[in-house]
């Protein structure tokens, strides 16, 4: 037959159960008679207290869902004024490339004796006026020589 331990001495003192740790230790058997509280709890009120959970969660769901897409608006009107910004900004850095590069291009177009836009648009109007100007003379000789030449009256 097998022997039974001997009791510790007189001096030692058990060990004690074990605790969880923190401020308000528990023993492992009352946590445990805490879940099964809870399970009694649980199944006593039954389904009321399912509904009561889910209608909570939706609640709560509802609740950091505007949170949500209320920082999502705020970022995208952070967002929208930054890109306008940087728009303008390259608008204007484009609209001086571009006006930098017209002036070296009629420069160049200068010097190679290219007449500009405003010099075209002063000849075509020299041209039109000097045009009018001559219509203006053909009709005058055009009338003259369709008019019949009278007779001088013979001198006796």
């Amino acid at each position: 037959m097998a022997k039974k331990p001997a009791p510790p001495p007189a001096d030692e003192t058990p060990a004690p159960p074990l605790q969880a740790p923190g401020p308000n230790p528990m023993s492992t058997h009352q946590i445990w008679l805490a879940g099964l509280g809870a399970m009694a709890q649980a199944q006593a009120q039954g389904s009321k207290a399912f509904e009561t959970l889910v209608s909570d969660g939706l609640a709560f769901q509802h609740k950091h869902q505007q949170q949500a897409q209320a920082r999502f608006a705020e970022a995208t009107e952070r967002l929208s004024q930054f890109t306008q910004n940087i728009g303008q900004q390259a608008s204007g850095r484009i609209d001086k490339l571009e006006h930098v590069f017209e002036e070296r291009v009629a420069r160049a177009l200068h010097r190679l004796g290219m007449p500009t836009l405003q010099d075209m648009a002063d000849l075509q109007a020299r041209v039109a006026d000097l045009e009018g100007q001559l219509a203006a003379h053909g009709k005058a000789g055009n009338q003259a020589s369709q008019t019949p030449a009278r007779k001088r009256p013979r001198k006796a």
